[in-house]
């Protein structure tokens, strides 16, 4: 079986850009601006209002190269291949023939240009998926780097190369118009200007140049000292400003009319890959391959640009994951970039920056250069806990390299001021300046946290003011071992600590003492995973095998051995039952506890460096050697029946994919070729969108419902009460005399029953004989049951079924009232049967069951005396109570049934 048996993949987080350029379109139907930008084998379209993630694109077989969109379709280029998708999830186009891979795509009207890394330029008719016309370039004379359709010039598009020609072509024709001067450097930038025939040229020796397409002639030529131009845009909100971007970040601002910089920006990190300035409004956009995408509004005194939306998530790979709080909605995540973030499982909207460590944070703001020369080294390890989440900082992090540690607020989200080194290794007393942080865990109670260092040495520092409390050992704890793990139980009664030289350690957390409380003797260890409530730590050995120590036993009493590779991290599920390990054999080891078997592992494309099991068990979160992402895989257990067996420990593992952004069995995928034709799909989405009717039943052996309002049938059996609580103070006026009489139709509607009138009229004119049904003083809904009482099944009792759902409580009873010919009714025995016949195939179908049910009660609180005196309508009563019971022990038995599975599953957690 392919796959893990207890796992499945779900999603990705914290995936925004990387380095294609984004694609923003103008949408008229949501009023607003839409970003398209690349992640990989995927790509995000974002709503410029809020930067929310409005649609993930469908999984490619390779990498996007580039992506481009007109008003109806998205074109996406993935190796030699252009998708066309319709609302980022459709896939309605396949545009195949490309021999290399396709790095230029341009919307043309009804036609698509495509280039490939032979410069071949295909010009494809979008509806057809045909080739309209092919143009071949020779790479060593005119390699085609960028291409650009002139703002009306018909049928035209321009061409810039890696040589620095430049050249105009009609593509309906495939005939050269025209071919400008050289430029003498790689063309990298075309971007339309507001006026007319002039293009913005953007070369790789930092020249941007104004060209007039009409005349050949340069009207602006300026330098930006900062390296190739990777993008040009202009203002349209009535400032004559032109922006240009470099490989360092940097965004200039120029001032056309007087040809100087207005201002200067460093954006990113990284290179500037796409600028775009909205349509007609002060909003500028950027992206970058340093994992980013900002919006910036110009609205400075001095006409500067303030960054107004972020989304971003880590510029490098994560080193260390783990989930803060309870409830499972947020991971903890710090990358090789020195930054700490929060990703929410919830929503990416809520996603936070806790920002970058810096040895000086306003120093740090203050530093407009590329390289912040106060950054710190990468977070290589942190703890958390929530107790004093709103009080102080919650969050303590040990740096590579260093011998301090610093603090972290989860609740104010920004760095501490707090740099806690003990004594001996302060820069006075220091003389082994090759000690660093190699351990570290906080106390349960948010106060405290213990501090191990590679020199063997064990501190206790208080979180809240800093201040060092407590040493352990009488020179080491650990005498010149590394201290690899640290655990605290809930009540801070001892600290466990185990070194390099395999001794795991107890001391009294209190109580400064040289001597250990008990000591146990392993092999040499490389880490430490807790699981406080059970008091058991996970020891993983440079033997790549994994032990459990009892903590309240200080006894060994598990040992898993299947690894071939350094264990690189492990966690505990909730409820201890489960370890998961990682290691560097790229593969992921669930162990079972209590049996001490392995029951599941997988294997990955990456060595995973960190793992972490939500609080609530339902999902696990990895990271990965060079993965910007933070990858969720769901627990099947949860909401499935998994078969759990023992898997033998050195058997292979399956290989299994990284979840894409959005996990959907369903979802639209291109990693075979096996797919639906294209016809077929627009067929299928056809039929979907079809206007479909849910049935009034989906099967009889299912109770079902009515759609009418409670308050039409609750209250009736207490209809006597409400009316007298209802009761008028003041006796109601007697209405006007209409000028004329008709009889009326009851129910919720006012209408005239001229139906009637007109064959009473008939019949008085025709002939003076009495017929007998004008004798009746049947009801409307009478007559309707005396229509269909020759029959017993339900739908021949449809409309007087409608006719009782139409009225109101007052009207029901007083139709079911007035079924019996005693008490001045104007019913008779046989009406009163065919309304017990009604109820009784009600309750054999199923249907209407609440209603079956008041409407019953009603008739049995009216007539009880005349049932019991006609022996057809006990013969008939006991009918009914036989359909009533099987109805309700069906109710029953599935109420009980899912009872008893919610005690179970609150017992299970328990």
């Amino acid at each position: 079986m392919r796959g893990s048996v207890i796992f499945q993949q779900n999603r990705a987080l914290g995936y925004v850009s990387n380095h294609v350029p984004a694609f923003v379109r103008y949408i008229e139907k949501r009023n607003e601006n839409v970003i398209t930008t690349c992640i990989g084998k995927s790509f995000h379209v974002y709503g410029a209002n809020s930067f929310r993630l409005i649609r993930v694109g469908g999984l490619h077989s390779e990498e996007i190269s580039c992506v481009a969109a007109d008003g109806f379709l998205t074109y996406v280029a993935s190796g030699n291949v252009i998708y066309g998708w319709r609302n980022s999830t459709e896939l309605r186009k396949t545009y195949r023939g490309h021999q290399k891979k396709v790095h230029l795509l341009l919307p043309f009207g009804k036609h698509l240009l495509s280039v490939d890394e032979d410069s071949l330029l295909k010009i494809w008719f979008v509806g057809l998926e045909e080739v309209y016309l092919e143009i071949p370039f020779n790479n060593k004379q005119f390699e085609i780097s960028v291409l650009m359709h002139p703002a009306s010039y018909k049928n035209k598009i321009l061409l810039g190369s890696s040589q620095g020609g430049l050249q105009l072509w009609n593509i309906k024709n495939a005939k050269l118009v025209h071919t400008f001067r050289d430029f003498e450097s790689k063309i990298t930038v075309l971007e339309q200007a507001p006026a007319i025939d002039v293009a913005a040229i953007g070369l790789q020796n930092g020249q941007i140049i104004l060209l007039n397409l009409k005349y050949e002639e340069s009207i602006m030529k300026v330098t930006q000292d900062w390296g190739p131009v990777t993008g040009i845009t202009f203002r349209t909100d009535g400032h004559p400003i032109m922006a240009t971007s470099s490989i360092n970040g940097q965004v200039t601002f120029w001032n056309l009319e007087d040809q100087v910089i207005v201002s200067t920006l460093l954006a990113h990190d990284d290179s500037v890959t796409s600028l775009k300035c909205f349509p007609s409004e002060p909003l500028l956009l950027t992206t970058s391959p340093d994992n980013s995408m900002k919006l910036w509004i110009f609205d400075l005194p001095d006409g500067g640009a303030r960054l107004l939306r972020i989304r971003e998530g880590h510029g490098a790979p994560p080193t260390c994951i783990r989930y803060h709080g309870a409830m499972g909605r947020n991971i903890l995540s710090a990358g090789e970039d020195s930054s700490l973030r929060i990703f929410s499982t919830v929503s990416e909207t809520l996603n936070k920056s806790l920002g970058k460590a810096s040895y000086n944070r306003k120093a740090s703001k203050k530093q407009r250069k590329r390289e912040d020369p106060f950054r710190m080294p990468p977070i290589s390890s942190f703890t958390s806990e929530i107790t004093r989440d709103k009080e102080w900082d919650s969050i303590v992090a040990a740096h590579a390299g260093l011998v301090q540690v610093t603090t972290w607020s989860f609740d104010k989200c920004r760095m501490g001021e707090l740099k806690m080194v003990p004594e001996v290794f302060q820069n006075k007393n220091r003389s082994d300046f090759g000690v660093t942080v190699s351990a570290l865990c906080m106390s349960h109670c948010g106060n405290f946290v213990v501090v191990g260092y590679s020199s063997g040495h064990l501190e206790r520092f208080n979180v809240q003011s800093g201040i060092h409390r407590a040493s352990y050992g009488k020179s080491s704890a650990h005498e010149g071992a590394a201290v690899r793990g640290i655990s605290l139980d809930n009540l801070n009664q001892f600290v466990v600590s185990g070194g390099s030289e395999g001794k795991i350690r107890w001391w009294h957390f209190k109580q400064t003492v040289d001597k250990p409380v008990f000591s146990l003797q392993l092999e040499s260890i490389s880490l430490f995973s807790t699981h406080r409530e059970s008091a058991m730590i996970a020891v993983a050995i440079e033997d790549f095998s994994v032990v459990i120590v009892d903590s309240d036993s200080r006894a060994v009493v598990r040992k898993f051995i299947g690894h071939k590779g350094s264990i690189t991290d492990a966690c505990f599920s909730p409820d201890s039952r489960w370890l998961l390990t990682a290691s560097r054999d790229c593969t992921i080891k669930i162990w079972d506890i209590p049996s001490a078997y392995m029951i599941d592992h997988f294997r990955m494309p990456q060595i995973c460096t960190s793992l972490s099991m939500s609080p609530t068990g339902d999902f696990l979160a990895t990271a990965y050697v060079d993965n910007r992402g933070i990858y969720l895989w769901a627990n099947k257990t949860l909401y499935s029946h998994v078969s759990i067996r023992a898997i033998k420990p050195d058997a292979e593992a399956p290989l299994m994919d990284l979840p894409a952004t959005i996990y959907d069995e369903n979802s639209p995928t291109l990693m075979d070729e096996s797919q639906m034709e294209i016809d077929d799909l627009e067929d299928a989405m056809e039929a979907i969108n079809l206007n479909y009717e849910s049935p009034s039943q989906l099967s009889r052996e299912l109770i079902t419902m009515s759609n009418t309002a409670a308050s039409r049938w609750q209250n009736l059996l207490h209809l006597d009460i409400i009316k007298r609580r209802n009761r008028p103070k003041q006796a109601p006026q007697k209405p006007k005399s209409a000028p004329f009489f008709l009889p009326t139709v009851s129910g919720l509607d006012f209408q005239f029953n001229l139906d009637e009138s007109n064959a009473e009229k008939q019949n008085d004119a025709s002939s003076r004989i009495v017929n007998p049904s004008q004798v009746e003083q049947l009801t409307s809904f009478g007559k309707l049951l005396k229509k269909c009482a020759a029959g017993d099944d339900v739908q021949e009792y449809s409309e007087p079924i409608e006719c009782l759902k139409k009225l109101g409580p007052s009207l029901v009873d007083y139709e079911i009232r007035n079924l019996s010919p005693l008490d001045e009714g104007t019913g008779s025995i046989s009406v009163m049967a065919a309304f017990m016949h009604m109820i009784e195939a009600m309750l054999e179908r199923n249907q209407a069951f609440e209603l079956g049910q008041s409407w019953l009660a009603v008739f049995l609180k009216n007539h009880g005396r005349t049932i019991v005196e006609n022996e057809e309508l006990r013969t008939l009563l006991s009918r009914v109570e036989q359909a009533q019971s099987r109805g309700w022990n069906l109710l029953e038995d599935q109420l009980l049934y899912g009872i008893g599975v919610v005690s179970s599953l609150k017992n299970f957690n328990g």
